[in-house]
């Protein structure tokens, strides 16, 4: 059994990635990243009452009232900060709430949709390069500089320019600067973050003045990388 370096803790913050073996796409279209952003919406839920898929099974309703339920009662493993998904790897920034709560959280959220991507695609054995990796967030410059990277991981392998980060659909930028932002019915936690802000367009400039991040990556890399 593999041994973690990092000590999990509650209350603590942690930028959490994965990516597919070899490398390999984990993402194939549009609703490969649907399923993984409701399955992380899904699992980071500690009283969850069935299993995803069957879940995935109930009528449309009964679907709702169960995840309007969940948020309702908020008892949670984990926060989500930041997230954003490419299509061979993933990135998060997870405040861990319970004991083991990442663990756990990530666990589910791997297996479940290792599962569908297998079955999906009629193809067996791992799916993912690794359990997952974790490096401690220490003080707030670190938190600020992870939450800039993965937001412009897009930008950074050169899928959207910088001026267009807002447009990629896989990542929690879009609720950062959304207006319409609703935390009632969103995932993501972005007040963590933004609090450092007088504006969200303040966050914004904070990003794209460093549009040309990779360029940075050897300077900051102690920052974001184990």
């Amino acid at each position: 059994m593999p041994y973690r370096k990092v000590v999990l803790a509650p209350e603590q913050i942690y930028h959490i990635f994965n990516r597919g073996v070899a490398a390999l796409p984990i993402f194939l279209n549009f609703k490969d990243y649907f399923r993984f952003l409701r399955l992380v919406d899904y699992c980071r839920f500690s009283n969850t009452p069935f299993s995803f898929s069957q879940l995935m099974s109930l009528p449309k309703e009964d679907k709702g009232k169960i995840f309007a339920e969940l948020r309702k009662k908020n008892a949670i493993h984990v926060e989500i900060i930041t997230y954003c998904l490419m299509p061979n790897h993933f990135h998060f920034l997870l405040k861990q709430i319970t004991n083991k709560g990442i663990s756990v959280f990530m666990t589910n959220l791997q297996n479940s949709y290792v599962k569908y991507f297998n079955i999906k695609n009629e193809r067996a054995g791992p799916l993912f390069q690794s359990m997952f990796k974790a490096v401690r967030i220490e003080n707030d410059e670190q938190l600020l500089h992870v939450s800039r990277y993965i937001h412009l991981n897009p930008s950074t392998a050169y899928m959207v320019e910088p001026e267009n980060l807002e447009d990629y659909k896989w990542s929690s930028l879009v609720d950062y600067l959304s207006e319409k932002f609703d935390s009632d019915s969103s995932f993501i936690s972005p007040k963590i973050i933004l609090d450092f802000f007088k504006k969200k367009e303040d966050y914004k400039k904070f990003i794209l003045d460093q549009a040309s991040y990779q360029r940075e990556l050897n300077k900051i890399k102690h920052l974001v990388l184990e």
